[in-house]
């Protein structure tokens, strides 16, 4: 996977950020525009559980499916909960949801995993070699407790996948500039990190805490031996246009969806 090589398909009045490297891997990380919900959701939201209408979330998941081309009968999905935990899926769960988790992986063909974020970052893995995918939910609470490294540990211990060979697409999630956060965060951070990772920058007027999500989550990989990835360095705070903010929207939001089948 080179720099650069991202780009924006326009499809069925939805837009999508895939990865051109990944040619023979079906992936997007959807924006929120060309969906059919109204108000705060407006209007691809894939977020069910937040106050927006049940049939406009279905309606929404059904037009993400169909302009990626995947199945969506063999969707699977998980309940995120900002933890660390990885859910092997090794049969197709029609559509259905699984338990409390933030990371899946599989080896499956026609399976679709899909997750939902709104500034936390998307983590898309493919061995092409293996042939195996994985799909993670990582803000800051899923970086310090190493979620990055727990999506590497499980390819590997699940489908033999070797580090050199895993590929990793970090989405758009809030930049640093914009993700002031409290000193136990920091502290935390740094635990796992250490002070030379500088993923924690201090504002120089303030002195506030800033936690840098897309450099925490890559050093993590690099960690576990992953040195193909690349950012998809969109802030979602600056371009509630295109995608859900958490904090730019004060919480009143929608949730992006990313999917990835092989």
């Amino acid at each position: 996977m080179k720099n650069g090589e991202i780009e924006r398909v326009s499809r069925d009045g939805l837009a999508f950020y895939r990865s051109v490297a990944w040619g023979g891997l079906r992936h997007g990380i959807f924006t929120r525009r060309g969906g059919v919900s109204r108000g705060d959701w407006s209007s691809l939201n894939l977020g069910a559980s937040i106050g927006d209408d049940v049939q406009a979330v279905r309606e929404n998941h059904a037009r993400m499916y169909a302009a990626l081309g995947v199945n969506a009968q063999r969707a699977t999905s998980c309940w995120l909960v900002h933890s660390v935990d990885v859910l092997v899926v090794n049969e197709a769960k029609n559509g259905r949801q699984l338990p409390k988790a933030d990371c899946l992986i599989t080896n499956l063909p026609d399976t679709p995993l899909v997750m939902r974020y709104a500034d936390c970052a998307p983590l898309i893995a493919y061995d092409p070699v293996q042939r195996a995918i994985g799909l993670a939910h990582a803000g800051w609470r899923g970086a310090v407790q190493g979620m990055a490294a727990k999506l590497v540990e499980a390819l590997q211990n699940a489908y033999h996948c070797h580090p050199a060979d895993i590929e990793v697409l970090i989405g758009p999630a809030i930049s640093r500039r914009n993700y002031p956060v409290g000193e136990e965060v920091a502290r935390q951070a740094l635990a796992y990190f250490g002070e030379s990772a500088q993923v924690i920058w201090r504002d120089p007027v303030s002195g506030a805490a800033h936690f840098d999500l897309w450099r925490a989550n890559r050093l993590d990989l690099q960690g576990q031996g992953v040195d193909k990835a690349q950012v998809v360095d969109i802030c979602t705070y600056d371009h509630t246009q295109e995608f859900y903010s958490h904090r730019a929207e004060a919480g009143r939001t929608g949730r992006f969806g990313v999917a990835v089948s092989l």
